[in-house]
């Protein structure tokens, strides 16, 4: 399961890029082009020298007027070095690419959303040579939907504005509009939708609610990971249907998050039954950038 705000807010924009998209025409108001096609790419920008760089997450948009790239950002506070890195990031994209790199920070602070809209120019007083202006999606322009009826015409804007707002007691008033809406989306989809929400709820409140409405509507918990990890609860003697549960997570969590995992790497993580070794590879599955990251000992690289 997504363990984190941090990882929650970016990977899902991986898994329903259209919806994220949507989601920036409808806060941003700005003219942002009708996708064709997306393709989730490898967000590691590390060059020969061993300084390791890596966004959170990056797409690549096919519109009918042009191909760019959407780099996004998962911000939790104020980072004054995250300035000359976006400003590395872009660059680097576009002289890499040739696509028009846009970069988009998303965060649940208010105060962190507006030190990040600041521009970041670089060059000589009033003749910048490089000029970074941030796209920023935070409780500050998300909006807090709280009807029913609105949460189903957009169930990605509706979990997504759950989630910009999890850090404080307003994301409670969204959830059970929310929860209503994902009864209208297939069971895959709220079960992803309902992981990422759940990751983002900081308020002890706000997240005990918003499990007891899952375990109402069923979505989540049809889930099938999230089914094991519930026969696991009820059944907590049998070692062998824990270890599958836990095993089963690995993998959903690199399948998630568009990692492809080689039949070999599959076949080791299905056969473990020690728990333990089974949560630190669940814990790499966050940060791997690939499936055999998996059995590499020593800390992983953070994206943060």
């Amino acid at each position: 399961m997504v363990g984190s705000p941090h990882e929650g807010l970016h990977q899902m924009c991986q898994k329903d890029p259209a919806g994220f998209t949507r989601t920036l025409q409808h806060v941003l108001h700005i003219p942002i082009p009708e996708p064709r096609d997306f393709a989730v790419l490898n967000a590691d920008l590390t060059e020969i020298e061993p300084v390791e760089r890596r966004v959170d997450t990056l797409l690549r948009a096919e519109t009918d007027e042009g191909t760019y790239l959407l780099v996004v950002e998962s911000q939790g506070q104020r980072d004054d070095d995250k300035r000359s890195s976006w400003a590395y990031y872009l660059s680097y994209l576009y002289a890499k690419y040739r696509w028009e790199p846009v970069l988009i920070v998303l965060t649940q602070s208010r105060a962190t959303a507006r030190w990040a809209t600041q521009p970041i120019r670089l060059g000589l007083p009033g003749w910048h040579s490089l000029t970074v202006r941030p796209l920023v999606l935070s409780p500050e322009n998300v909006p807090l939907i709280t009807s029913e009826a609105e949460a189903k015409r957009d169930v990605f804007l509706a979990a997504f504005s759950a989630m910009t707002h999890g850090k404080g007691r307003g994301a409670a008033a969204i959830l059970k509009p929310l929860a209503a809406a994902l009864e209208t989306t297939d069971t895959d989809s709220a079960g992803m939708l309902a992981q990422f929400v759940e990751s983002c709820l900081v308020d002890v409140e706000a997240k005990q609610t918003w499990k007891e409405l899952m375990m109402t509507v069923h979505y989540f918990f049809r889930h099938e990971v999230a089914e094991k990890v519930r026969e696991e609860g009820r059944e907590e003697g049998r070692e062998e249907g824990r270890a599958q549960a836990k095993a089963e997570m690995v993998l959903q969590i690199l399948d998630w998050r568009g990692v492809v995992v080689p039949g070999a790497v599959r076949e080791r993580v299905q056969a473990c039954t020690d728990l333990d070794q089974l949560e630190a590879w669940a814990q790499r599955a966050v940060q791997a950038a690939a499936a055999e990251d998996l059995f590499v000992d020593g800390p992983q690289p953070l994206s943060d």
